[in-house]
């Protein structure tokens, strides 16, 4: 089964297409300017053509649904939907968060724990089993400070996100590992899509709306600046 992969709720535009586990092609590029809207359907073309596929044989597509970046999101989200009305085939969407603690599995920590850079002091995150991957808790928007995370002082934690890097900065967890130059990544949503495409949990093309966490809130213009 030939699967397109997207993720695009970070600074990181992501395409990936599979062939059941076998990843074919991965094309990526993380940009401060968040480029998802100018990149993503060249990205798409791109994979294609290392996959050596067409469009029309790909039979599912599967989306990062957040959380992260309310634009980077919805881009996502309307381009997955175009691509699964116009090839009539299934979509499934994996919390993006997952996607960022796939390559640190089994890698000895007790738990790790994904940070996505929110606005202020505030992080995207939840935490999960180093080894399993279960989620211990759930996702949220955490406002970080000086006692955060203090449950895991004695644990072996990794702290992965472009979030880690202001919470090195405020966490007191001495033995803590921090590793800010990870994001969500579509090579990394195959294992879970598999799982749900075996379960045949789909989503609902027309009512879906990705994992936006927070409402959105546009900034004010001064009348200076209009």
């Amino acid at each position: 089964m030939k699967i397109l992969y997207i993720e695009t709720s970070s600074k990181n535009c992501s395409v990936a297409i599979s062939d059941n586990e076998k990843l074919l092609c991965l094309t990526e590029e993380v940009s401060e300017n968040y480029k998802q809207s100018e990149s993503l359907h060249t990205f798409v073309e791109w994979a294609l053509e290392g996959a050596s596929i067409s469009l029309k044989e790909i039979e599912a597509v599967s989306l990062g649904k957040g959380p992260g970046s309310y634009t980077g999101l919805r881009i996502g989200a309307s381009s997955a939907k175009g691509f699964c009305y116009g090839l009539k085939v299934p979509l499934i969407a994996i919390n993006s968060l997952e996607s960022m603690i796939e390559p640190f599995l089994g890698k000895n920590y007790d738990f790790i724990i994904p940070l996505i850079d929110a606005r202020r002091m505030e992080v995207y995150t939840a935490v999960y089993e180093g080894n399993s991957g279960e989620e211990i808790s759930p996702t949220e928007a955490k406002i970080l400070d000086e006692a955060s995370f203090e449950e895991f002082r004695d644990k072996k934690v990794i702290f992965v996100g472009d979030g880690a890097k202001k919470a090195k900065e405020i966490i007191l967890l001495p033995d803590a590992v921090y590793d800010e130059n990870v994001y969500p990544s579509a090579q990394y949503l195959v294992k879970k899509t598999l799982e749900k495409i075996n379960k045949k949990n789909f989503e609902d093309i027309a009512y879906f709306e990705p994992f936006y966490l927070k409402d959105f809130h546009g900034v004010k213009k001064n009348k200076s600046e209009e």
